[in-house]
């Protein structure tokens, strides 16, 4: 726009008459020019604040005149539920047990309705029950009814089928029938459940009399092969491979007596084999750890399989030559309080040869066997309290005092790491530890001066068989067999009691 077009605007425009307003203006600009709502937080005690309070003391009674009642709607009241309609409502309603639990659609009573001088039973109870932990089937039983005899006559039918009891969880199916009077227990009519991996049991009654039928369950018994790489860990590449975790956890205590876990690497490969029980029906069982193998790009590889010899199952390297065991370890765990040698007795008050070391050890500790032996004495024994002494063979014994509780007997066997007692503070003694002791020809001697060591060692046909067993391992197929194609199914067996 040009400047002289702009003159001429001003000119008109100042020559024109000015607009009336509207009372909408006219009011906003009041408010704006008195302020009715100030920062009551500024200028506090003028004018303009106690104006700013003022509007908001109105605004909030004008709120408060303004909001509506909470008195309630009047209405009309519901009718009442008449006798029949009660009844009618209480059939559909579940009332405890201690007022009677008589809700439930029911019909109602009428001269046609005649009360039963008793109330009849089921003819049958069918059931199920699971054993628990540290359970047994008697105990079981009984708690699902089953009356003392029958528990008996159950027993003495199939104990014979589970030596080594029934797996916890497993389940019974269990059929009681009718009894002959109320002050009877029902009888067991029919008992179904899984004895072993490759057994079913089911027990019936028929002519008064139970009768076992014995379902086998075909059994593949051929161990598991896995082998692998190892990764960033060995026990999560040997999860990874399908390895259960206890053939893992064993694996790794093997390896660990002969190299150091830290060094293996990853390349190097693994192999374990594990017994592994499968049934037909898909359950299966991991037995114990049969062979550990390592092979590694650099450094030792091992070979390990488990063998029995002498009646003592141990691990053997590939070269028949067994575990160094019988090695001196500590009898307690704890750290060791004093030595041997003459010091002041805490209790005496006067200075003594101490013939032994002490292990401070908190109270109920479990002490152990240091090597392999026979209990020679295990009893109250003086200033020692409860005390055990083990004749270890050449001269060599060990004593344990002030025990708190002997767990073994004058006579028995140990074997190295077996519990022969808890700490205690039994005889002289000032608070809860071991007092350990080391005889040779049945004088005192330091304990920490000697070491128990032997080797088991394999020879002649015993190490043929060994290697035999080795190399079978060794040629197993990796992973899983499935040989019930080559095995007929068995029939049951039935007997009767």
């Amino acid at each position: 726009m040009s400047l002289w077009m702009a003159d001429s605007l001003a000119r008109a425009g100042a020559g024109a008459a000015p607009q009336p307003r509207d009372w909408r203006t006219r009011l906003r600009d009041w408010a704006d020019e008195v302020d009715l709502v100030p920062d009551l937080a500024e200028r506090v005690g003028s004018l303009t604040w106690f104006r700013g309070l003022a509007t908001c003391f109105g605004l909030c009674a004008t709120a408060l005149y303004l909001s509506p009642s909470f008195q309630p709607i009047p209405g009309l009241p519901g009718p009442g539920l008449s006798d029949a309609h009660y009844d009618e409502v209480r059939s559909q309603m579940m009332t405890p047990l201690a007022l009677g639990a008589d809700s439930g659609r029911h019909m109602g009573a009428t001269d046609a309705v005649q009360p039963l001088r008793e109330t009849p039973e089921r003819p049958q109870i069918e059931l199920s029950a699971q054993i628990g932990s540290s359970d047994t089937l008697a105990r079981a039983l009984s708690r699902a009814g089953v009356s003392g005899g029958d528990v008996a006559t159950v027993t003495a039918m199939v104990g014979g089928d589970m030596s080594e009891g029934v797996k916890p969880g497993t389940r019974l199916d269990i059929i009681l029938g009718r009894r002959t009077s109320r002050d009877r227990p029902r009888p067991l009519d029919k008992l179904a459940f899984r004895a072993r991996l490759d057994l079913n049991l089911e027990l019936t009654r028929a002519g008064g009399v139970l009768s076992v039928r014995r379902i086998p369950i075909r059994v593949d018994n051929t161990p598991l092969r896995i082998q692998g790489v190892v990764g960033d860990s060995i026990y999560r590449s040997a999860r990874a491979a399908g390895a259960p975790p206890k053939a893992v956890q064993a694996f790794l205590r093997v390896i660990a007596g002969q190299v150091d876990l830290g060094g293996i690497g990853a390349g190097d490969r693994y192999d374990i084999v594990t017994e592994y029980r499968r049934a037909e029906t898909g359950d299966v069982e991991v037995g114990d750890l049969l062979y550990a193998g390592l092979r590694r790009s650099r450094g030792k590889s091992v070979d390990m399989l488990k063998w029995t010899k002498d009646g003592r199952t141990e691990w053997f390297e590939a070269s028949g030559v067994g575990e160094r065991r019988g090695v001196l370890s500590a009898p307690v765990a704890g750290r060791m309080s004093s030595g041997y040698g003459q010091r002041r007795h805490p209790i005496l008050g006067y200075t003594r040869m101490h013939a032994g070391i002490d292990f401070a050890a908190r109270y109920g500790s479990p002490i152990y066997a240091v090597t392999d032996g026979v209990v020679a004495f295990a009893g109250r024994h003086g200033g020692h309290g409860n005390y055990v002494r083990i004749q270890h063979g050449g001269g060599l014994a060990t004593g344990y005092a002030h025990m708190s509780r002997i767990a073994a007997a004058p006579g028995q066997r140990v074997r190295r790491g077996q519990v022969i007692g808890y700490v205690g503070s039994t005889g002289l003694s000032t608070g809860p530890h071991l007092h350990y002791e080391l005889y040779r020809n049945g004088a005192t001697v330091n304990p920490l001066s000697v070491k128990f060591t032997t080797t088991a060692q394999l020879a002649g046909a015993e190490l043929s068989a060994f290697r035999a067993r080795l190399a079978q391992y060794q040629g197993l197929r990796v992973g899983l067999h499935d040989n019930f194609a080559q095995k007929a199914p068995a029939a049951p067996v039935a007997s009767g009691k």
